[in-house]
């Protein structure tokens, strides 16, 4: 049974190695000049100047779980669609009953004014 594991194995100890390698190659070749600048935690390295209480509506959590909604929906109809003809009636009513949930979901970010973008 090991043996033929052993493929996997051995590309999972090659991914290992590679990103251990770059990480260790990157740490020790790279140039290391460290300014109080860069040490600020913040992704541009300079301080902000944005609004830092600033709170996200509530539109913009919608979107996000849409768009994860109808991500999952394409992770799951893809693989559908492939074997249709073999699943039959019941992959049918499966799939329908799924579809009526991200329908049910649809709805409710409709309702919620999850698509309409005012200032």
């Amino acid at each position: 049974m090991f043996w033929e594991y052993l493929p996997v194995f051995v590309m999972l100890l090659v991914a290992v190695l590679v990103a251990v390698g770059l990480f260790v190659l990157t740490s020790s070749v790279g140039p290391k000049k460290m300014t109080p600048e860069k040490a600020i935690p913040y992704e541009g390295g300079s301080e902000t100047t944005g609004a830092e209480g600033l709170r996200l509506s509530v539109k913009f959590f919608l979107t996000a779980i849409l768009f994860v909604v109808f991500d999952i929906e394409a992770v799951f109809l893809y693989p559908w669609a492939g074997l249709f003809s073999r699943l039959g009636w019941i992959g049918l009513v499966e799939m329908l009953v799924f579809l009526s949930v991200l329908g049910v979901t649809l709805a409710y970010a409709w309702k919620k004014g999850a698509f309409e973008w005012e200032k």
